[in-house]
């Protein structure tokens, strides 16, 4: 599919062609349009959405498709399939958010589709899957994230290596190929635990048989004795049995656990695969601090330590404790969306005292010369002061 055929199938392109010609024939100066321009920015990239629960769909044993759609029944802005929005919500207290892949496809833009999975010890997961009821209200930031398929640039053979939720943006990506009738070739070579708790099993089964541009490769790792799939896990030997042994023109989408994610990368680059043919979401702050390079090994994930808020006041909290979801424990407010050290919204400047900054953590140089750190990502080492 050309160019041209791929803008022609973007919804209001062809009006604003057209909008744009006029306009040229008439030779205007656009001083109609004054003052317009912060209300479109606004309509396509908002700061908040006021979103209903209008459906909540049972995907598996831990796992629930929330469906959200406008509280005041307006189409919601675009995105590119494989992006997130940031869910604010209020538990027990504690107003917190958390990013989620919107599962739904691009081409609809009445609902988006937020699948969420238990997670082990959770504290937002399990909330959402098992007491949010239809007809609640939230609010959230407008699409975002860098994690997504370009139809343009990304070629023509697609292979997305997802685990358990990771199947999420992949979805996503599936129904904007299918939906633009796009011929580009989709793999989805997909790992989960356990064969009853497969994330959107019949539907990618059923979309599998219907079309011959989409391939689906399931892999239960911890399988029961009487299933009769492919079991085990991903090996060069594997990943090249699937997809034969030329690689480098194919691009590689990456999503799930971070551990998962770190192994495919691996052996992605074992193969030789050109980095730029890779994009991998990332996954929130690393469970496992301790474990990166230059953490100090005197001090354990257990120790406490005190948060002084500048002008605020201070609170105590544990090294192993993301500095963000301390904050917000104690009622502190910084404006976040990914969770994951990319984006740089949650960021605040650290007066005093030591903090890690692990591998996930994105800073800039600016912010590493004028004492800014990425509270989603920084671990406090010792008592620390911070300016929000």
């Amino acid at each position: 599919m050309s160019n041209i055929q791929v803008l022609n199938a973007v919804t209001g392109y062809q009006e604003i062609i057209q909008a744009k010609n006029a306009l040229e024939q008439s030779g205007t100066d656009f001083s109609e349009y004054t003052g317009q321009i912060a209300n479109i920015m606004q309509t396509l990239h908002p700061k908040r959405l006021n979103l209903v629960v209008v459906e909540i769909i049972q995907e598996t044993v831990t796992t629930t498709t929330i469906r959200l759609a406008s509280k005041h029944k307006n189409p919601l802005p675009a995105f590119q399939a494989g992006q997130y929005i940031n869910l604010f919500l209020t538990i027990q207290g504690t107003y917190t958010a958390r990013p989620y892949a919107i599962a739904s496809s691009p081409s609809e833009n009445q609902y988006y589709d937020l699948t969420i999975k238990k997670a082990d010890g959770g504290f937002v997961s399990h909330y959402l899957v098992d007491q949010v009821v239809i007809g609640q209200e939230f609010q959230s930031s407008g699409p975002m994230g860098n994690f997504h398929h370009n139809p343009l640039f990304h070629g023509n053979d697609l292979v997305f290596l997802a685990g358990g939720s990771g199947s999420v943006p992949a979805r996503s990506m599936l129904l904007n190929i299918l939906d633009q009738n796009l011929q580009q070739r989709f793999h989805l070579i997909y790992l989960n635990s356990f064969e009853n708790d497969v994330i959107y099993a019949e539907e990618l089964r059923e979309l599998a048989r219907q079309y011959d541009h989409f391939t689906l490769t399931e892999i239960i790792t911890r399988p029961t004795a009487q299933y009769q799939g492919e079991t085990g896990r991903l090996s060069k030997e594997r990943l090249t049995s699937l997809l034969g042994t030329s690689l480098e023109n194919k691009m590689f989408y990456i999503c799930g656990p971070t551990p998962f994610n770190q192994s495919c990368q691996q052996l992605l680059a074992d193969l030789a695969v050109p980095a730029k043919r890779i994009r991998v979401e990332a996954n929130g702050a690393p469970k496992t601090p301790h474990q990166q390079q230059h953490w100090p090994t005197e001090i354990c994930l257990t120790q406490e330590v005190t948060v002084t808020v500048k002008g605020k006041g201070q609170f105590k909290t544990t090294v192993g404790e993301p500095l963000l979801n301390s904050l917000e424990r104690n009622g502190y407010f910084v404006e976040n969306a990914c969770r994951s050290g990319e984006c740089s919204l949650c960021r605040v400047k650290l007066i005093s005292g030591q903090v890690f900054n692990p591998e996930e953590a994105h800073l800039r140089k600016s912010d590493r010369n004028f004492g800014w750190i990425y509270s989603c990502v920084a671990f406090p080492l010792t008592d620390i002061e911070v300016l929000i």
